[in-house]
This record gives structure tokens, C-alpha cells and sequence, in this order.
């Protein structure tokens, strides 16, 4: 399969998919709680991080690409998208799991 040459050479981190031209820098640790390191994600594998997990989870735990890839849901999602092409994106809606999180 030839790659289109809007990819880059660069591997999102989480899906393990080339980069394409559009991404998002991803705060391991969350800026609202000081972080400033930062990783390439493609759009839809950064939506889903948000979409799974609150920016205390990510604080506490989730602040590394190995420990989010322990969570079923991330698992789950990686095996699904790194199926489909590099540009490929449909926006995520928040689980159940963590609209459960969310204060009222």
C-alpha cells in the first residue's frame, strides 16, 4: 500500500499511523495541572483520550502513552482505528464512563 506524501514520516504515538498534516499536541500531563511536555496525536486518537478520561485521571495516571494504552476502551479504539486510513476522522462522543465522571 503506497502512503499518500501528505503524510509525514512521524508515527502518532497511540495508533502507530503516520501523521498526516493535521494533528493535535496532546499535554501528558494536563496544563491545568502544570504540564508542558507534549506528543503528536492524530485528531481523533486526542479526542478520544478527552473523551474517555477527565484531566484529573490524566494527572493522577493516565500520563504516559503506555498507560493509556492499559485502558480497555483505548485498547479497543487503537485496534479499530489503526485499521482505517491516516486522515480518517468522525468525531467521538463522550462514553458512558465518563459522563458518569462528570460533576453536576
Amino acid at each position: 500500500m503506497k502512503l499518500k506524501t501528505n503524510y509525514s514520516e512521524e508515527l502518532c504515538p497511540l495508533c502507530e499511523r503516520p501523521l498526516s498534516t493535521s494533528w493535535d499536541n496532546h499535554h501528558l500531563k494536563p496544563k491545568t495541572f502544570g504540564g508542558k511536555e507534549t506528543t503528536k496525536l492524530h485528531k481523533m486518537c486526542h479526542r478520544k483520550i478527552h473523551s474517555v478520561f477527565t484531566e484529573r485521571e490524566l494527572d493522577k495516571y493516565y500520563h504516559t502513552v503506555e498507560r493509556l494504552m492499559e485502558n480497555e476502551h483505548i485498547r479497543t479504539f487503537i485496534e479499530w482505528i489503526s485499521k482505517k486510513d491516516p486522515d480518517f476522522y468522525d468525531s467521538s462522543k463522550d462514553t458512558q464512563i465518563r459522563k458518569g465522571k462528570r460533576r453536576r
